[in-house]
């Protein structure tokens, strides 16, 4: 199933990513697509800020872009912020050791295309996109009835 919802400023997206965050757990894969400056990392941060934030902790939460991965624990289990635009092929995911986070912590992945056949069939899929309005995203979700369930009941709370 898909859903598409705009959000007028990124201070919409920012707390769109709130909302969600104390939904999450351990096993949640979220793979965050879209053209550079579509919103990925701003979602990616300002919902693992929640995270943290939650459990009393602030950290600052950089791209992953060179890091490749970057985790940080809330007191509930880990969360794991990947950015695979720079791997080249699937097997460099498996080095990471992501497939193993996808069932132990909490996963955002950006550029998820690089996945290939290791894309978790669970996982929801969020597609950012900018618009003629300077500010403006638009994201469109995929992934099973139970994503899209509880995307409904973040966005309508």
């Amino acid at each position: 199933m898909t859903t598409r919802h705009s959000f007028p400023s990124p201070d919409d997206t920012t707390a769109f990513a709130r909302a969600l965050a104390p939904r999450l757990s351990p096993g949640d894969v979220i793979l965050l697509s879209g053209p550079i400056g579509a919103g990925k990392t701003h979602f990616a941060r300002s919902l693992i800020q929640a995270r943290l934030a939650a459990a009393g902790l602030h950290e600052d939460v950089p791209s992953p872009t060179f890091t490749l991965v970057q985790t940080y624990d809330d007191g509930h289990g880990e969360i794991w912020h990947a950015d695979l635009y720079r791997l080249t092929h699937p097997d460099e995911v498996e080095e990471l050791g992501l497939i193993d986070a996808f069932s132990d912590a909490i996963c955002l992945v950006e550029w998820p295309d690089r996945l290939g056949d290791l894309t978790p069939e669970n996982a929801l899929s969020l597609e950012f996109a900018a618009t003629d309005t300077p500010g403006t995203r638009t994201m469109t979700a995929t992934g099973p009835d139970r994503w899209l369930t509880l995307l409904s009941e973040t966005l309508n709370a």
